[in-house]
């Protein structure tokens, strides 16, 4: 049996995660183009050979035209903009998006009339660099890429984003929208909080402390080289499971200063950080092979599969 054709794909924000999965979709052969905002980063992207201009309804119409699949890659302030004239140039394009929330993106998508296409994703790859200059075709390979499962998802463009995950490199894990949310808050939105604090209490230290830095302070600050307005654009639209993770992290961390202050120990702390890290080193994924889009109660299936550690591999 031949493979379905590849979708056209439409990246809509070429900075680095769109710039990078714009690089890597025409790398496996999808005829792709794309957007960006700033004439400058569009120019950067055509002097190297890739299709990208600042016309925004040019770009839409030209996706309407070919049924392209359309992939949202801004920060969330500009989510609303981008999906008004999704609204009025291409309606009727699968729409999926790479922004670190789903929820708030969910019901940008609901307000403007364009769920019924909708399949929402975010690939768990990047670094501290932004730009079409950070950009790597190989940003994706090995990485996890969340593909939304929630209700009244269609299986025709389900099929179509999971497609590009894998052709980028990517593993998928099917997964809803809040439970999303309440994840990430804990293993990205929390650790960009976090790197924050280490950097200034580092930093508090003077010239000495920092040049005594190695590898725990360079490891644990590393995301907080990331331009302050796309952290804040990453973690604010997240607040509500961001304050839920960190007054959960404040307690931790007030247990363990009450317990020095006592004690002088930290044993606690420890001794679960070390099982915490352990369970992450050892935790296994297996592969998800018999559920199939547009089965019965495919979705829910698919939902249980990813809480319980199922990634997607291939399509049959």
């Amino acid at each position: 049996m031949t493979a379905a054709p590849k979708a056209s794909v439409c990246v809509l924000g070429t900075g680095l995660i769109g710039g990078s999965l714009l690089r890597a979709a025409v790398a496996a052969g999808y005829d792709a183009w794309g957007f960006n905002r700033s004439a400058t980063g569009a120019g950067a992207a055509r002097a190297d050979g890739f299709d990208v201009t600042e016309d925004l309804p040019t770009v839409l119409t030209r996706a309407a035209a070919a049924d392209a699949l359309l992939v949202l890659a801004v920060p969330m302030p500009a989510v609303g903009r981008l999906l008004s004239a999704v609204a009025t140039f291409a309606p009727h394009c699968a729409l999926t998006d790479v922004v670190s929330v789903k929820a708030p993106v969910a019901a940008a998508v609901r307000k403007e009339g364009l769920a019924a296409r909708y399949v929402g994703g975010h690939p768990m790859a990047g670094t501290a660099e932004s730009g079409w200059a950070a950009t790597d075709p190989e940003l994706f390979r090995d990485a996890v890429w969340a593909v939304g499962v929630d209700e009244g998802t269609r299986a025709e463009p389900w099929t179509t984003v999971t497609r590009l995950a894998l052709d980028c490199g990517a593993v998928v894990v099917p997964v809803v929208a809040d439970e999303h949310d309440r994840a990430v808050a804990r293993i990205s939105h929390l650790p960009h909080v976090l790197a924050e604090a280490l950097a200034v209490a580092g930093a508090a230290g003077g010239d000495l402390a920092l040049g005594l830095a190695a590898g725990s302070f360079r490891d644990g600050t590393r995301v907080a080289g990331t331009a302050p307005d796309l952290v804040r654009a990453i973690c604010e639209p997240n607040s509500g499971a961001l304050l839920d993770v960190l007054d959960e992290t404040l307690t931790l961390l007030g247990a363990a200063r009450d317990s020095l202050r006592a004690d002088n120990s930290l044993a606690e702390l420890v001794e679960a950080g070390h099982d915490a890290r352990q369970r992450y080193e050892t935790a296994q994924r297996w592969e998800i092979t018999d559920i199939h889009p547009g089965d019965h109660n495919w979705l829910a299936k698919l939902r249980d599969a990813g809480q319980r550690g199922g990634v997607i591999t291939r399509l049959n």
